[in-house]
């Protein structure tokens, strides 16, 4: 509990280093957003006073000074294409990548444990053969390609699910299946590994000479134990899912940050690229502290480190 005191404590220094990194980053991209918002043919003076407006011609250190005042705030900004405030933008958005997010990791997990646990119960056998062969394939496809592929079966032949957008449940179907293809695979073959260890442990043998079932056997004594390491590849996948909601929700329109995050770049709207960076930064640290939390319940050795 004191390390997980600690990482908490630490959380301030860390969002303070990520933000001078991201700013300093956005900052290098190339392309003036002064430039982009007035237009190619737009005269010097124009492009000037649009720098002086926004705040772009001060020198970079003042800038940044001037961002963490207002962040410090919470005060974000505002976007330098409409003027609306990027917390304003970040609470519309956020909700669809949550539930987006949500949906996947869930479908993720009520697929990836039990297969998992199927594995290891039949390791060796034809249906262990399948799954890893399964998630070998999963794990390898790129995501954009399958999203691709389902949007043409699912909705342009078949026309069971809509092409794309936010609106009733059907619109989170081929989304958040994308999304969860490579947790998965990732929490099938973790959840197959530590079941594969345990399995051949004393107490285990010892439960099996009593007579105890087998599902009780691997629900109560075996998959409890097996499932730190699948709390810490899922607390670390979190972040990944995070830069996979990007590609997800651009191909399927998504409203959520992702969509929000792709046209912040493309118009250099350095508000929003700093906002929805850093709100992701924040979402990953805190989802690894709550990963940690769950690891030191599921297993109590791991408190005094």
């Amino acid at each position: 509990m004191t390390a997980l005191l600690r990482r908490t404590a630490a959380l301030p220094f860390i969002m303070l280093a990520v933000s001078a990194i991201i700013f300093a980053a956005i900052h290098a991209l190339p392309g003036d957003p002064a430039r982009l918002l007035a237009g190619p043919q737009a005269p010097g003076g124009v492009i000037r006073a649009l720098h002086a407006r926004l705040g772009l011609d001060l020198p970079l250190p003042t800038q940044y000074m001037r961002f963490l005042a207002h962040a410090l705030r919470g005060d974000l900004g505002l976007s330098l294409r409409d003027g609306t405030p990027v917390r304003h933008l970040l609470a519309t958005h956020l909700p669809y990548t949550l539930a987006l997010g949500g949906l996947a990791y869930g479908l993720a997990l009520l697929a990836g444990v039990p297969a998992g646990a199927l594995a290891a119960a039949r390791a060796g056998a034809w249906p262990d053969r399948l799954l890893m062969a399964a998630t070998l394939v999963g794990s390898s496809l790129a995501g954009f390609w399958v999203a691709l592929l389902g949007m043409e079966l699912f909705a342009v032949r078949l026309h069971w699910l809509p092409l794309m957008g936010a609106g009733d449940w059907r619109h989170y179907v081929l989304p958040a299946s994308v999304l969860a293809l490579l947790p998965t695979a990732l929490i099938l073959r973790m959840t197959r590994a530590g079941l594969c260890e345990i399995l051949d442990q004393d107490y285990i043998r010892t439960a099996r000479a009593k007579g105890l079932p087998p599902w009780r056997i691997m629900t109560r004594h075996a998959l409890r134990n097996a499932m730190v390491p699948v709390v810490t590849v899922a607390g670390l996948n979190l972040g990944g899912l995070i830069s996979g909601a990007v590609v997800t929700e651009t191909v399927f329109d998504w409203p959520g940050i992702g969509r929000l995050l792709v046209d912040a770049v493309r118009y250099r709207d350095y508000p929003v690229i700093q906002g929805v960076t850093l709100l992701s930064v924040l979402g990953v640290l805190v989802i690894n502290l709550l990963a940690e939390l769950a690891i030191m319940r599921l297993d109590p050795r791991q408190r005094g480190h």
